[in-house]
């Protein structure tokens, strides 16, 4: 049996279609036929609200298995983070990993939807590896940021891909590569 993977869009007119389903095509070649990778649209993704992309995601968890690895990119991956500070599902989860996500809080950029996260390793499911990557060359999203959540959240590996753009030049094979090695 595959094991699952969520992937979990950015925001901006045409990204599920147009942008990230690069990222997800890459993520399911560099993965193989040993994981089931899950795309779902997300609601108003060219206007995201975080409520009703809260209310997707919990969904979503209902639907998946113990053990389920999640990907969240850009707004995508910042409202996964929150969505499970907040939450906390009683599914277990195999690992956390995030690509190029705006930071939500001091230094990063403001949201009236969601609380700052200084402190997000406490507020985060026990005992789940979290990976943190962005690309030098990220035109979208500032490193800063990448650096912002490695100070919210210590326990991540943080990957920082030298000359690499927003959508990591739609190649996932770091990100593969650490998947496979979480489970």
């Amino acid at each position: 049996m595959a094991r699952q993977v969520l992937f979990v869009q950015g925001a901006g007119e045409g990204t599920h279609d147009s942008w990230d389903s690069k990222l997800v095509a890459s993520l399911e070649w560099e993965l193989g036929e040993s994981y089931a990778v899950r795309y779902p649209r997300m609601p108003g993704e060219d206007n995201p609200s975080y409520p009703a992309w809260k209310a997707a995601l919990v969904r979503e968890f209902g639907a998946l298995e113990d053990g389920v690895i999640l990907v969240g990119h850009s707004v995508g991956g910042a409202i996964l983070i929150h969505v499970l500070a907040e939450e906390r599902p009683k599914l277990r989860f195999g690992g956390l990993f995030v690509i190029a996500a705006p930071f939500i809080g001091d230094g990063g950029w403001p949201d009236d939807d969601i609380a700052g996260g200084k402190d997000l390793s406490g507020c985060l499911p026990t005992g789940v590896p979290v990976y943190l990557y962005h690309g030098t060359d990220d035109a979208e999203v500032p490193t800063t940021h990448v650096h912002l959540y490695a100070e919210a959240i210590p326990q991540a590996v943080v990957r920082m891909l030298e000359g690499r753009d927003h959508q990591l030049h739609n190649d996932l094979t770091e990100v593969a590569r650490d998947i496979r090695s979480v489970g």
